[in-house]
């Protein structure tokens, strides 16, 4: 409709054109007035005509564009509205994953301690009749339950993380360590380990889980140092920058292949065994989900035999 009402204007044109060129032969009987009067009517009404087409053209590309970019609106909030109830989804079975564990985790320690605690009373009471076998077992079987006990704590603090959270707040992290140390004094002494803290700044975190994150840190740079040295630990903050700080925890110790930084930030992971170096491998786990919670990341630089560089980049604000 819109289209036949320009062509009606084209003819309108031409029209109006001719009959004023007519007008003016008849007024001064011009046989050039007529001749240029038609032939600018004529160029007026191809130009006019031209511009029609592209208009046209025009309108046409317009609408599909429109079409297109309306079909490209409806797909992505069809997308988003997926995204949506699959983040959702995956929402409600990560926080039915931590229910689980922490119901499981909860429920399993108390046969556990029955274990050991009748297995303290069998070796009160009947050592001597055990036998040097019978004793032998015993204390495996303790030496079990109490892994299993471990292994069930720290799949509790694991689910935790989550679960019973406090309010961030400013945390002096120079502060924090030297409390964490305090804590580690026994197992430094043991040891014969030394930490040097540096100039730490403050983070806006939850202070009960970042005293957890670089307890973990500092007790595993402790753990895995090299066998006859005593371990050197440095904490250093490495740069500022858009608004977060990397706090480097750095060891002397056996370091490890980097093809493994993945997995080892993996819960129930280790690179060792249980007989070279104690833990249920859910340390850096943890680590790696309080730092996920405070919008940072954690990674790290090693090589065997020179030691590792753990990495955490924290909010300032």
């Amino acid at each position: 409709m819109r289209l036949k009402r320009r062509y009606l204007s084209l003819l309108l044109l031409l029209s109006v054109g001719a009959a004023l060129t007519l007008y003016a032969f008849l007024q001064w009987a011009s046989l050039a007035v007529l001749v240029g009067g038609l032939a600018f009517t004529v160029l007026l009404g191809i130009y006019f005509f031209s511009f029609l087409q592209k208009s046209s053209q025009i309108e046409k590309l317009v609408r599909e564009k429109t079409e297109q970019l309306r079909t490209e609106i409806v797909e992505r909030r069809r997308a988003e509205e997926e995204l949506r109830l699959k983040t959702e989804a995956l929402e409600r079975s990560n926080k039915e994953l931590e229910q689980f564990a922490y119901v499981a985790s909860h429920d399993l320690q108390e046969p556990l301690r029955k274990i050991v605690a009748f297995g303290d009373r069998l070796k009160e009471l009947r050592a001597e009749s055990l036998g040097e076998r019978g004793s032998d077992y015993l204390g495996r079987m303790r030496d079990a339950a109490f892994r299993m006990q471990k292994l069930i704590q720290d799949l509790l603090a694991f689910s935790r993380v989550t679960r019973q959270v406090q309010t961030f707040e400013t945390v002096n992290l120079e502060t924090l360590i030297y409390d964490v140390l305090t804590d580690l004094e026994v197992r430094i002494k043991k040891s014969g380990g030394r930490v040097e803290v540096g100039k730490l700044p403050a983070v806006h975190a939850d202070p009960f889980q970042m005293r957890q994150l670089f307890q973990n840190l500092i007790a595993n740079a402790l753990k895995y140092s090299k066998k006859g040295e005593p371990p050197r630990v440095h904490i250093r903050s490495e740069n500022v920058h858009n608004g977060f700080v990397e706090v480097a925890v750095e060891d002397g110790g056996i370091g490890f292949e980097e093809r493994y930084l993945e997995q080892i930030f993996q819960p129930f992971q280790r690179l060792h065994s249980r007989e070279e170096y104690e833990g249920s491998g859910m340390g850096l786990a943890i680590c790696h989900k309080i730092v996920a919670r405070h919008g940072g990341k954690i990674t790290a630089k090693s090589e065997p035999g020179t030691g590792s560089t753990f990495i955490v980049t924290l909010p300032t604000s």
